[in-house]
């Protein structure tokens, strides 16, 4: 079948969302598949399944499977949360918070964008990973393997299964945990609420519970000095910033203006 008849033949899908559809089908370049070229039945079939998964509600980048984050890529999948442009940009903040960190610590990692995203930007520093969830914790170790850089992910909460010889030794701490309070889990848009994991969105009945502790425990694991950066909701920043306050705690906006991060220092 022809790769413009198949496409045509998905009218209640956006244009742009079926083009990615059939290039995670087929495999092909897209500059191939704009010429009109044939595909194979298998390929067809392979992108009407991801197209019924779609109209489901599924996320693009789960049926995609891969998403690009800063200068790599990692594999995501109902295990873990989808990297979005605002965790993106905290990587940019952390990127430019620490000069050649050599000891970085990625809490909550997720598909372990972040601390793989940041051991690709600094080779030179040693850099560990954290998530409580076992399922997470497989998806980075693998995407960590698909990278093939040295980074070590834990399995456990926040600091706790850091080796206790980085006490006073980390230069930078990064974390998107965890920020959504339970009442709010219901006004988010119904492709994040009912496919991405509750436990890496909602952090307790209030939303900062996460957020505190990593506050509470950062001052031990930094260097004087050290930075902490956080990703944050847009609705609580100034709790968040009191959290942070033994840390000089500042909040910083996203690209759209809303209250979306924060970064602390250690005592020097």
């Amino acid at each position: 079948m022809n790769s413009s008849d198949v496409l045509r033949s998905v009218s209640d899908l956006p244009d742009h969302e079926s083009r990615r559809l059939l290039v995670a089908a087929s495999g092909r370049h897209w500059t191939e598949l704009i010429l009109g070229m044939e595909l194979e039945d298998v390929e067809v079939d392979r992108f009407n399944g991801f197209v019924e998964r779609r109209r489901s509600g599924e996320p693009l980048q789960y049926i995609e499977g891969t998403v690009s984050f800063g200068p790599i890529e990692v594999s995501v999948d109902p295990r873990v949360l989808i990297p979005r442009p605002e965790t993106e940009q905290l990587f940019e903040i952390a990127c430019n918070a620490v000069e050649a960190p050599k000891v970085v610590v990625d809490l909550c990692t997720g598909s372990g964008n972040l601390a793989i995203g940041l051991k690709a930007a600094v080779p030179s520093a040693t850099v560990y990973a954290v998530d409580l969830s076992e399922d997470a914790v497989d998806v980075a170790r693998a995407n960590v393997r698909s990278a093939g850089l040295d980074v070590t992910v834990y399995h456990g909460d926040l600091f706790e299964p850091l080796p206790d010889n980085l006490a006073g030794r980390v230069d930078l701490v990064v974390s998107n945990p965890p920020y959504i309070a339970e009442h709010e889990l219901n006004d988010l848009p119904a492709d994040v609420r009912d496919h991405e994991p509750v436990a890496a969105l909602v952090a307790g009945p209030v939303g900062d519970e996460v957020l505190a502790r990593i506050a509470e425990g950062a001052g031990k694991w930094l260097t004087p000095g050290g930075i902490v950066a956080c990703e944050i909701s847009e609705f609580h920043g100034s709790v968040v910033a009191g959290h942070f306050s033994d840390l000089r705690g500042e909040i910083r906006t996203d690209l759209s203006g809303k209250e979306r991060f924060v970064i602390g220092v250690a005592p020097q």
